[in-house]
């Protein structure tokens, strides 16, 4: 099964809780694996930033719901246990356990009227906290993405080419920009645009064609960058187009023994918010969680 969202944790979590033990939080999350049935699959799954389980996440913001509504409690660190206030709850159960469910408690009352607005509602959609917060980045990443893309469509093949030094310099490749500048800059010849250094230091090159392509980059173009390489007995590549390649163009490069990177406009654009080219910053956040670790005392 799918993990559950947070808020149907909490419940789970309060029975596990019940048996008026002290409980760390990994035998917590352990025992809710076992209750719920989790696979490794379930368990493993990373929220979409890549830097914590979701599994754990919603685990982790279920106990602070309860211990906030004053349903659990925290007798030492990284301990929780069940309170007063949580063994009436299980004395008369509801199905489900819910942010709505706790407000009635004067301790949630207060957790969610700071930094709230006035009348703070429920989570509709049952994502933590941590989870809403990765979901609107993302969707205004998607959307800086379709923008940016489109901007570069709209530019001059001279700023492009420009545009595609800034952006592999950013990321280690050319050298210096004078250096990348030089390499890319000159006329295309057999089918190359230009040579970059791989590092600052040029132990190796790479071989580079970037073209503003309306329509999908098909494996006959990547096949014939392969041979351009192949007569300069090259064996690395990076083709970026603004458009996309087909899957027979992405399926051929992992064929052959040369070295191909293909970068669409999609990754072109990521890259480019990555490396922080034809972009500024507006703001940034910083999420910090506890560190139980630190907490646990033998």
């Amino acid at each position: 099964m799918a993990v559950p969202d947070f808020q149907s944790l909490m419940l789970p979590i309060l029975q596990i809780i019940g048996d008026d033990a002290e409980w760390k939080n990994a035998d917590i999350r352990q025992a809710l694996t076992e209750k719920l049935a989790l696979t490794e699959e379930d368990i493993n799954e990373l929220l979409p930033s890549g830097n914590n389980k979701r599994f754990n996440n919603r685990a982790a913001w279920a106990i602070v719901y309860l211990a906030r509504a004053g349903l659990a409690e925290r007798p030492g660190r990284g301990r929780v246990m069940i309170s007063d206030e949580g063994r009436a709850v299980l004395a008369d159960p509801p199905e489900r356990i819910t942010i709505a469910f706790l407000m009635k408690y004067p301790g949630m009352q207060e957790f969610r009227k700071k930094g709230a607005k006035p009348d703070p509602k429920p989570e509709p959609t049952g994502d933590s906290p941590e989870e809403i917060l990765e979901a609107n980045y993302s969707q205004i990443r998607d959307t800086l993405v379709a923008d940016l893309l489109d901007q570069v469509k709209k530019c001059s093949p001279q700023f492009f080419e420009n545009l595609v030094i800034d952006v592999l310099v950013a990321m280690g490749y050319g050298g210096s920009r004078v250096d990348a500048a030089r390499a890319v800059g000159k006329p295309g010849d057999g089918g190359i645009d230009g040579i970059i250094k791989e590092d600052r230091l040029g132990l190796d090159q790479v071989y580079v064609q970037a073209k503003r392509w309306e329509n999908n980059v098909g494996r006959p173009v990547v096949q014939a960058f392969a041979g351009s390489l192949e007569g300069f007995r090259a064996r690395k590549g990076i083709m970026i187009t603004t458009s996309s390649f087909t899957r027979d163009a992405e399926e051929y490069v992992t064929q052959i023994e040369k070295r191909i990177i293909l970068i669409d406009g999609e990754t072109l654009a990521e890259h480019m918010i990555d490396h922080g080219v034809g972009v500024s910053e507006t703001a940034r956040y910083v999420l910090h969680k506890i560190d139980t670790d630190y907490f646990e005392e033998q």
